[in-house]
């Protein structure tokens, strides 16, 4: 389901690139953050809470810490603040 949700009337983007989240290869543009590359994917949760809460993107710009991911092995990323880049590998906590 990639591309499900993005803008693309007049809007001009680099060439994608490959993202892996949790071990799928997942086509992102550069230039976007990890959130917004996951959310056009159709990812919706991005974590769960230690009771099971599902979270994700709330602001959008690194103050809720809804959004964390692991990202290349770094835990607790903030995924809103982050840009994609090829071959990244992003994990989605509590999702395996």
């Amino acid at each position: 389901m990639p591309d499900r949700i993005r803008i693309h009337a007049g809007v001009r983007r680099p060439a994608p690139i490959v993202i892996h989240v949790d071990g799928v290869a997942t086509p992102c543009h550069p230039g976007e953050t990890v959130a917004t590359a996951l959310l056009a994917a159709g990812i919706v949760v991005f974590r769960r809470t230690a009771s099971g809460a599902p979270r994700a993107p709330v602001c959008n710009m690194g103050v809720c810490f809804d959004c964390l991911v692991s990202i290349d092995g770094r835990p607790a990323v903030r995924s809103c603040m982050t840009r994609v880049a090829a071959q990244m590998r992003i994990g989605l906590p509590g999702h395996g």
